[in-house]
Formats: C-alpha cells, structure tokens, sequence
C-alpha cells in the first residue's frame, strides 16, 4: 500500500486548524526542504501541554474515526517514554508523535518555518535544525541526511 498523499496534506491542515503547535522533522521534513529521502512516518514534535495534547487528537479527529487516538495522552508524552506511533486506520504510514528527543530536543529547542506543501502550510524544522539534530546520532542514515543537509546549505560545523 503507498503513502496517501492527500491524507497527510488533510493531517496537516487539520493540525493548521485546530492550532496544534508541533514541528515537523526526520524524513518527510526533508522531502519537503528540497532533499529527497524515503520515509513511511510523519515525525512531529508537539509543545508539551495538555490543551495542545487536546487540540493534537482534535485534528487527528478530523481525519481519522479511530478511538485509539484517546490513548495519545500528555501524562504518556511528557512521561519516562516521550514517543507514541500512532498507525491510522488503513494507511500505509505512521505518526510518530514526539514528545521530546531525549535532553536534547524538546518543541522549544527547534527552529522551524513555514513550508507550504499541497496547498498546505507544513510547519517544518530548519535546515540548520535538521543538521542538529541528525549529525551526533548512531544511525548512519542520520549522519548521511546530516553530511547532506550540511553540503545542500552551506552549514558549518557548530
């Protein structure tokens, strides 16, 4: 089953709508700068409150009938394990919904910016973020995306 384009564009809407404030990184928000790399997840990292948590499942709500997105909780996000994966019903794809990225990264750590994406505004982390958050990690697809992000935009080394 291939990725459903047009549901992540009415995912990210519906995020725009409900006034999630969350940054989109990893895979997809490197296609969406202008690299591409293939990716089955939507990697976001939400701001960390219970009324933004609330407005997340609203917009998931919006797209989805799945009561399995009640379990999407801040006690869990803000928590010991700050990372749920949400599978919407019958898609090919993912939701990793982010909590924070260890001690590294939490939603107030990254910079982002507008990307409009199928009529859609995407709010995406930055170049220089990406890089960040990619270059010390064991992955060795990270260090790739992270010698990339680097070569495409003329990012130095910190």
């Amino acid at each position: 089953m291939a990725v459903d384009f047009e549901k992540l564009a009415a995912l990210f809407r519906a995020l725009e709508q409900e006034g999630v404030e969350y940054v989109l990184v990893g895979g997809l928000a490197l296609n969406l700068i202008g690299l591409t790399r293939a990716t089955q997840d939507a990697d976001i990292v939400v701001r960390l409150t219970e009324e933004n948590i609330r407005r997340l499942r609203a917009a998931l709500r919006r797209v989805w009938d799945d009561p399995a997105m009640d379990e999407i909780r801040y006690a869990d996000l803000a928590g010991e394990y700050p990372a749920i994966a949400y599978g919407p019903p019958d898609e090919a794809f993912t939701i990793d919904i982010v909590g924070r990225l260890g001690e590294a990264f939490r939603y107030e750590d990254l910079t982002a910016q507008p990307v409009e994406w199928q009529g859609v505004k995407v709010t995406v982390a930055t170049p220089h973020t990406l890089y960040r958050m990619k270059k010390a990690t064991i992955r060795p697809i990270d260090r790739s995306d992270a010698a990339e992000l680097a070569e495409r935009f003329g990012i130095r080394e910190e």
